[in-house]
């Protein structure tokens, strides 16, 4: 695609006020691939003022109206799939086919299933002699990361916009090609002007001027969980409210009894995808101390079918490069076993890191505490299913986890035990309706689904 070198506000691509810009990486042979604008608070407060202005008039939209929106935005977002994908191949550096099927193609239902629930979502209902609204929030500061670049972007904007609230987007600096082919399609799906905005800019200065602003009403942020305390403490001071969806450290936690083959071999691919760039990869895999060896054996096994530069594509940045193969290194430092991989660069050229896993790993060390946020895994042994669910669920985080057992009643058990907003049984499927988010440090509120238009709506009781 061609990149703007204008920010998209009041339903047309504008100049920036300043004159700095940031320079677009491809992340597999380090080539400058763009210049896009670096937004100021200047930018920022023009978005958030025509989003205000905005904001009346769509949230009187009739839901219906809202609904056939949202369905133009899913075909628009299904039109430029073929580009969508190509263009997050070269900023995010995802594999072709991954990028076709995961990145440019899962937003596309999520957009779908929000035009769906904005058609049908009771935004008001009798409870004894009270009629009680859901009304929208206001305006929306959506502030996304770089490792899902679009369907972090639509997980917002969808249910934000089927709510009847406004929104200013800023992207990840690293992937905001991606933000700028979806404005074009909020454009083609003939939203009104000031409803969706977008200012591209650094987090420091951008996103901390969005967090801030004083006509934002909610702020929803995903990235890291240092800053997201940030974005909550600036939300905090000023009574505004926050969408977190922060780290995660998953356990995929293999009982006795599963499928031992299936169970790692799933895993090993869950944390491989994206290069391991997924707040949810289940990155320690716990299995019980009879079965140990042999799931070590089938793990070193199963990444040699992930090849950095083939299956698995580079890191986005050298800062993240550097920072995953510290991780590695201090793996090894500690006494980790290291079975596959290792700190060293795969490839000359392009942010690669090998494929790695690791052996003897316990629950106090670094890698098996800390978020590593690239395509690394732990295996860790347990004695039985209390030290299971212990180390299972001793870490800060609470995200995500999947579980295996011979039968999917005695996985839920444990799994109900898990402090985790998300758990996959034997293997579950991806579920665009079901909310998705965290308990402890990874964050505060839902995403998708029913759930997640919920965030955007504030209630109101009428008395009779």
């Amino acid at each position: 695609m061609q990149a703007h070198d204008q920010m998209y506000i009041d339903g047309a691509w504008r100049p920036a006020v300043g004159r700095d810009t940031i320079a677009v990486v491809n992340p597999a042979d380090e080539q400058v691939i763009a210049h896009v604008p670096a937004g100021t608070a200047e930018d920022v407060d023009a978005a958030v003022r025509a989003a205000r202005a905005a904001f009346p008039a769509w949230a009187a939209t009739p839901p219906a109206e809202r609904a056939a929106r949202l369905t133009a935005l899913a075909d628009a977002l299904a039109a430029r799939k073929d580009v969508l994908a190509e263009t997050i191949t070269a900023e995010l550096g995802s594999p072709l086919p991954l990028s076709q099927m995961v990145h440019a193609g899962v937003p596309v239902l999520v957009a779908a299933s929000y035009a769906e629930l904005a058609g049908r979502h009771a935004f008001e209902e009798r409870i004894g002699n009270s009629t009680v609204l859901l009304e929208p929030v206001g305006v929306v500061g959506a502030i996304t990361p770089w490792n899902y670049p679009l369907h972090q972007i639509v997980a917002k904007v969808a249910p934000a916009l089927a709510a009847g609230c406004t929104v200013v987007l800023k992207p990840a600096e690293d992937t905001p090609l991606t933000a700028q082919l979806f404005a074009e399609a909020t454009e083609a799906a003939g939203l009104p002007p000031g409803v969706f905005n977008l200012v591209t800019g650094l987090g420091a200065v951008a996103g901390q001027a969005l967090a801030a602003h004083e006509d934002v009403d909610l702020v929803s942020f995903t990235g890291s969980t240092a800053v997201g305390r940030q974005i909550g403490a600036t939300a905090g001071a000023a009574v505004k409210r926050v969408a977190l969806e922060l780290g995660g450290k998953s356990a995929n936690v293999i009982l006795p009894g599963a499928d031992l083959a299936k169970a790692v071999n799933v895993g090993i691919a869950n944390v491989m995808t994206n290069s391991g760039q997924t707040c949810s990869a289940w990155t320690r895999m716990l299995v019980d101390a009879e079965r140990y060896d042999e799931a070590v054996e089938l793990a070193a096994n199963a990444v040699t079918k992930y090849v950095a530069g083939e299956r698995v594509g580079p890191l986005v940045n050298a800062k993240q490069q550097a920072r995953v193969r510290g991780y590695i290194e201090k793996g090894v430092e500690e006494g980790a076993r290291l079975i596959s991989g290792g700190p060293d660069a795969p490839l000359e050229t392009g942010f690669y890191v090998s494929p790695t896993v690791f052996a003897d790993v316990t629950p106090d060390m670094t890698i098996a505490q800390e978020e590593i946020f690239g395509p690394v895994v732990s295996i860790l042994r347990y004695e039985d299913v209390d030290d299971a669910l212990r180390i299972a669920n001793g870490t800060v985080y609470g995200l995500a986890g999947a579980v295996w057992a011979a039968d999917d009643e005695e996985a839920v058990a444990f799994a109900r035990r898990m402090d985790t907003g998300q758990v996959d049984i034997n293997g579950g499927r991806f579920n665009p309706l079901a909310p998705f988010g965290g308990y402890k440090q990874s964050g505060v509120g839902r995403e998708l689904g029913p759930h997640g238009l919920a965030e955007y709506l504030q209630t109101k009781s009428l008395q009779f």
